[in-house]
């Protein structure tokens, strides 16, 4: 594992995770749920995320040139950040319908499947792939983009 390499994918996700419409919903979840049982789905549904991430980042490397993925990542990211502060966010309607669909699953699904559905397509994700077909060391990205994540979403969700 290249240190180095864990070290500024944590930092650069840590970061740009902060305030995301994903610890929103973290929160919101964490006042209707304990925090621990919440906290195993978003675990969960993180780990999953940057497999997929880190799987599409390598195979992306290994048919486009460096510049390239550089230039569709910041691109990218550029995009989604300037539809994000465009975009209203949830309406009320479709936020309670929403929530009478999760209703029957406990805790741990509901968390689970917010947070898959909220982080696809976010700007961590994207960094994350991004950082995974530039670093040779997929290992390191996944744990330092995993881990940052995961703390992001203690500091929200815990009381």
């Amino acid at each position: 594992m290249d240190l180095s390499v864990f070290i500024s994918t944590f930092g650069i996700i840590f970061l740009a995770e902060l305030g995301d419409k994903t610890q929103l919903t973290a929160m919101a979840l964490a006042t209707k749920y304990p925090w621990k049982r919440i906290f195993i789905g978003i675990a969960a549904a993180f780990a999953v995320l940057n497999i997929g991430a880190v799987v599409i980042g390598q195979i992306l490397f290994s048919f486009l040139p460096l510049f390239w993925i550089k230039m569709v990542s910041g691109i990218l990211f550029l995009f989604f950040g300037i539809t994000t502060l465009k975009s209203a966010g949830f309406s009320q309607e479709e936020e309670e319908s929403e929530e009478k669909q999760l209703k029957s699953k406990g805790p741990v699904a509901t968390s689970f499947i917010m947070i898959l559905l909220a982080e696809l397509g976010d700007k961590t994700q994207l960094v994350t792939t991004s950082l995974s077909a530039q670093h040779d060391s997929t290992l390191s990205v996944f744990a330092g983009s995993t881990l940052a994540l995961w703390i992001v979403s203690l500091l929200y969700i815990r009381r």
